[in-house]
């Protein structure tokens, strides 16, 4: 994993709601709890992807572009530069459940 958390509430990040969420999707993955806001930087260039639920994504603004608001739904996934900083949080009152690995 190629991320700098910079949440102040690390515990309600890792809190599991493991009879919602099915194993296969769990494996590997992370959950983010209704209500919970995080922010994520990239230490290297990284890629978010959404396995269940949906996610509301702020891109910070940077030099070249000003920040950004993204919706994103279950298998859609969101390339994030080194240095790039992100702030997600479900978008509703169900969580999500995302992955966040080295881009290829």
């Amino acid at each position: 994993m190629s991320a700098v958390y910079t949440s102040p509430s690390l515990s309600s990040a890792t809190l599991a709601r493991p009879a919602a969420v099915p194993p296969a999707v769990r494996r590997g993955a992370w959950q983010l709890d209704a209500g919970h806001a995080m922010s994520l930087k990239a230490s290297g260039a990284s890629v978010l992807r959404i396995r269940q639920g949906r996610v509301w994504v702020t891109r910070d603004a940077s030099a070249h572009a000003g920040s950004e608001d993204l919706v994103l739904a279950p298998g859609e996934s969101l390339a994030v530069a080194a240095g790039e900083r992100i702030v997600m949080e479900p978008w509703d009152s169900h969580g999500a459940t995302y992955s966040w690995d080295a881009a290829a």
